[in-house]
């Protein structure tokens, strides 16, 4: 039988796991700044004074939450980023996302959260996995503007567009996900992929619009 938050008996870390998947769902979904820790310690069945004996402080167990989400999320996108071409590389990398969003989109929520306050500690270590995250998505935006067939020259602007499309794009799929939690990672990015090729696909003499 699976044990139920507060229960008595729980090993710790058992109720730790807990208590952090409640605490992210919560920062997660209302933000840092929103978020009450009587509310959490209520919603995981225990008292502030055992998360506090736990976690230290309420941004304590905020740092906990934003370090499982960041490694999950950047252990991921580290692991598509062998995938050889930069198309792949883009589908790889939506996927590895799914994947390790796969019922938990509050992990994305919690690294860009909005209403962290600055400067501060919080911001400051979710930025250290925002930057990781940036950081692969740069380098995936460079590779596929020199990954073409054009050969046409891009400047630093198109860099910095395309760069801000994608985790627009990101940020945008995931919310969605969000709202409809019945798709499945692979759903999602089967779904991403048909709509890509809908982008990419070329424009015939027929489709042409009339000048």
């Amino acid at each position: 039988m699976t044990s139920r938050p507060g229960t008595k008996g729980v090993p710790r870390q058992q109720r730790e796991h807990q208590i952090l998947d409640i605490a992210t769902t919560e920062f997660g979904s209302r933000g840092y700044a929103y978020t009450s820790l009587t509310d959490i310690a209520t919603l995981a069945g225990v008292s502030k004074p055992l998360i506090y004996t736990y976690f230290g402080s309420r941004d304590g167990l905020h740092a906990a939450c934003v370090h499982r989400a960041g490694r999950i999320l950047v252990d991921a996108v580290e692991s598509a980023q062998t995938v050889a071409g930069a198309h792949n590389k883009a589908l790889a990398t939506l996927t590895a996302i799914f994947h390790a969003l796969d019922g938990h989109t509050q992990n994305w929520k919690l690294i860009y959260d909005a209403s962290l306050p600055r400067p501060s500690e919080a911001h400051t270590l979710a930025r250290q996995y925002q930057d990781a995250l940036n950081t692969m998505g740069a380098r995936g935006v460079a590779e596929a503007l020199t990954d073409n067939d054009t050969h046409e020259t891009h400047d630093t602007f198109d860099h910095s567009l395309l760069l801000a499309l994608w985790f627009s794009t990101v940020s945008t799929t995931i919310n969605w996900w969000g709202d409809h939690p019945t798709q499945t990672p692979r759903q999602m990015s089967e779904r991403c992929l048909r709509l890509i090729d809908a982008i990419r696909r070329p424009t015939t003499v027929e489709e042409a619009p009339t000048p």
